[in-house]
């Protein structure tokens, strides 16, 4: 006879296992470096760890706002070109106009939100396409900068504005953590963004919209309101990306912005959310982050062109979104 206790026990175990979504990307970011490893000295240590963490940061940050919007079935192509204008706005009134930073850093951040809003109004009250909408507004958040900046880079000479915040080390047991700020304030925002996906009623009306929002709307879920906060707090993120972009570079390049958002898709779509909607975590987006890092990383030690580089992250995505096209399928069956 089968022990019931047995069952429960195994049962209990078992959920609390992490899902196959998490699971996948996990394994092929240990497996990623794994292999990296073996095929160069220099890969598997803590100073190419640290590089590689901080280099991620900002595509990061800018994914768990395009995780926000995928998630409802949408896409935002705009994501970088905002972030790039919002640290121009940062950057060129602090140097420029010699405004207060954290006065430059309120009118950055209320750039890129008002970008978000408008994407989200588009496509609520208008009911347009996320993706013809994005696209437009990245050629009008390009337009702008150009004109704004005269195409010319800003640096930030100051080591104590508060723009800079973020570029400070962290020591933790006698080891110096370079951009230790910055990489802090990346997890806490995936940690709270995950927190509030799970538990608060707002994230799970996000999921709602996102697997039918037809459904979620019989259900009373306002799912007008619920599309225009995502994309409005995910123009917010963006200008928090911006803001860690300044930190980490030290400049306001206009020239910035033009591939970020691409790698935020990859980044979402390699750590296992759908591109379909309705289905993924936070804590995939930054595994799947991790793996394009990683990839570059043990690339570049390989010495492959940038060209292979782009090749090899161009197949991860198409494979991935073959594996959830495959999967979606499965399970409408």
């Amino acid at each position: 006879m089968s022990n019931p206790t047995a069952r429960s026990e195994t049962k209990n175990w078992l959920e609390k296992l992490p899902s196959v979504s998490v699971l996948g990307p996990l394994m092929a970011l240990l497996l990623s470096i794994a292999f990296f490893a073996t095929q160069h000295p220099n890969f598997f240590t803590l100073t190419n760890s640290a590089l590689i963490t901080s280099q991620v940061m900002v595509v990061a940050v800018l994914a768990i706002g395009q995780t926000l919007i995928i998630l409802t079935a949408g896409i935002d192509l705009s994501c970088g070109m905002v972030m790039a204008l919002s640290t121009m706005v940062m950057t060129k009134m602090a140097v420029d106009f010699g405004l207060p930073a954290p006065l430059t850093l309120l009118l950055g951040l209320l750039v890129s939100t008002g970008f978000g809003f408008l994407n989200g109004l588009l496509i609520t009250v208008l009911k347009l396409p996320p993706f013809i909408v994005t696209l437009g507004t990245l050629n009008i958040a390009f337009a702008i900068m150009q004109i704004y900046t005269q195409a010319q880079t800003i640096t930030v000479s100051d080591e104590n504005s508060i723009l800079l915040f973020f570029k400070q080390d962290i020591s933790f047991a006698g080891i110096t953590i370079g951009y230790g700020a910055g990489i802090a304030l990346t997890l806490f925002l995936f940690t709270l963004g995950s927190w509030a996906l799970s538990n608060t009623a707002p994230g799970r009306h996000l999921y709602a919209v996102g697997n039918n929002p037809e459904a979620a709307r019989l259900t009373g879920i306002p799912t007008q309101r619920v599309l225009l906060l995502v994309y409005t707090l995910a123009g917010f993120i963006y200008g928090i990306a911006g803001w860690l972009s300044i930190s980490r570079y030290g400049i306001g390049n206009p020239n910035a912005g033009s591939t970020e958002n691409l790698d935020t898709i990859t980044a979402v779509v390699l750590g296992g959310t759908s591109l379909f909607g309705g289905r993924g975590l936070l804590i995939g987006t930054i595994i799947g982050a991790l793996i394009s890092g990683v990839f570059r990383s043990g690339l570049t030690l390989m010495g492959a062109r940038a060209e292979v580089q782009i090749l090899i992250t161009g197949i991860l995505v198409i494979v991935a979104v073959a594996v959830d096209q495959l999967s979606k399928g499965k399970n409408s069956r």
